[in-house]
């Protein structure tokens, strides 16, 4: 799988050694300063996964062969990888990580200059150099040299302390209680460490970043049973959940109730726009209608892009939004840095809770009330004829085309698109009411499973 999300696959099938090279040595490629002897600077990054390690020499040596300055900062969150791109303005960098995919799946981020992912033009040139055999090496006196810094952590951890939005003391008088559960991720160190130093009592759930799972990794309600479990015997104030390369969060609530991934980006919307009402949000055509809602509460506007983080970051840049993400649990804070990131949705949050003297269950009940459903399809080859018999059907709803279909109603809408990260379409449905969500998914994967 290639993609704007950059690339995915099977470790030791559609993954090997070869492709990884291959793809890192493009990437060096892309990567160049200019002149003969120019070697272009690229961090590099990990998650956890039992793969990471066979990556990691694979993507190092297409690196080294094409003449980077590879400064490799360990496992750490994308989110980590991102902002030591941008601060020690680096020329790029690669994360190998497969994100909230199961844990035989690996791949690779690709991080331009400004410390976000890859523009779709980039993406292109970089698939055409790969598959076109373009590709040059250095001779063997002009190869590229490796530099370990894992000091990027803490840096990261002191840069969201540093943000004007978190009153660090504030926080530490609640004494707020948390169950973290990083999934033997990449947030497994981070995570932990940015909680206790806003003064929280840490309880830990899988927070070894040894990559052997022990649920799926999408944090998604399903998957956070044993999260839940342990917020009601500690009685926490709350529960975070991190996806693998903690770009992704989300929330159990002081009931063991998991709040779904879309709450998250809604709960942070409504909290800095109670900082900065009629600001500019932005989040992906497939986000809950409640960013809506909360913004034009706030006097505020909100711009729909693309599926992808790439995307999102592009609309905030280009209107200047000071808030923004996608509705699986991806909070982007132009502020820390544009990209999405766990770490500071859960200082966000705690924040929220710390200001507001509410339980977070009480601020979940304020956001405004949709039924969400999420649906996976394998794709047919009568795909797209059946995407036109569906839009077809819903001839009357407003049809939006950026990416996939996304068709809206009244006080409903429906989304269809193939995703970006896995051999599958998507169907994401949302209404007032949890039997209206569920008709148009049914219809929908109906007319879009037949052959």
């Amino acid at each position: 799988m290639a993609s704007v999300s950059g690339i995915r696959g099977v470790v030791g099938k559609s993954l090997i050694p070869e492709v990884l090279a291959k793809y890192s040595a493009g990437f060096g490629n892309l990567c160049k300063t200019g002149g003969q002897n120019a070697r272009p600077q690229v961090i590099l990054g990990r998650d956890s996964r039992t793969s990471g390690e066979m990556c990691r020499f694979a993507v190092l040596s297409g690196l080294l062969a094409t003449g980077c300055e590879v400064i490799d900062i360990g496992i750490c969150p994308t989110p980590t990888v991102q902002i030591a791109v941008e601060e020690l303005r680096a020329e790029g960098g690669i994360v190998i990580t497969a994100s909230h995919n199961p844990i035989q799946w690996n791949g690779l981020k690709f991080i331009g200059s400004d410390g976000t992912f890859l523009a779709e033009r980039e993406v292109r040139r970089l698939l055409d150099l790969v598959k076109n055999d373009k590709i040059s090496y250095r001779s063997w006196m002009e190869f590229g040299k490796v530099k370990l810094d894992h000091s990027w952590i803490q840096k990261h951890i002191e840069k969201i302390l540093k943000l004007k939005y978190i009153n660090i003391n504030k926080i530490k008088r609640k004494k707020l209680k948390v169950v973290l559960d990083c999934c033997n991720g990449a947030g497994g160190i981070i995570s932990p460490n940015l909680l206790k130093a806003l003064g929280c009592q840490v309880i830990e759930l899988f927070c070894e970043p040894d990559g052997n799972f022990p649920h799926n990794p999408e944090p998604l309600p399903e998957n956070l049973i044993s999260l839940c479990q342990a917020v009601k015997k500690n009685k926490a104030d709350i529960g975070f959940a991190n996806d693998p390369d903690a770009d992704r969060l989300a929330i159990v609530s002081d009931l063991g109730i998991p709040l779904g991934e879309e709450a998250t980006l809604a709960l942070a919307t409504k909290f800095i726009l109670s900082k900065k009402p009629k600001s500019k949000v932005v989040t992906n055509i497939s986000t809950s209608r409640m960013i809506d809602d909360i913004a034009k509460k706030f006097g505020s506007k909100v711009y729909r892009t693309k599926v992808g983080e790439a995307h999102v970051v592009r609309g905030l840049k280009a209107v200047k939004g000071i808030i923004g993400g996608e509705g699986n649990g991806g909070v982007i804070l132009p502020e820390l840095h544009y990209g999405r990131d766990a770490l500071v949705g859960m200082a966000l949050i705690l924040e929220y809770l710390a200001e507001s003297e509410k339980t977070i269950t009480e601020l979940a009940s304020d956001l405004p009330r949709y039924f969400m459903i999420k649906k996976k399809g394998k794709l047919t080859k009568d795909f797209e004829k059946n995407l036109t018999q569906l839009k077809t059907k819903y001839a009357k709803g407003k049809i939006n085309l950026i990416d996939g279909v996304r068709i809206d109603f009244e006080d409903s809408w429906i989304h269809i698109r193939k995703s970006n990260t896995e051999p599958i379409f998507r169907i994401i449905a949302e209404a007032k009411s949890k039997k209206r969500a569920k008709e148009l998914v049914s219809e929908s994967k109906g007319i879009l499973s037949s052959n």
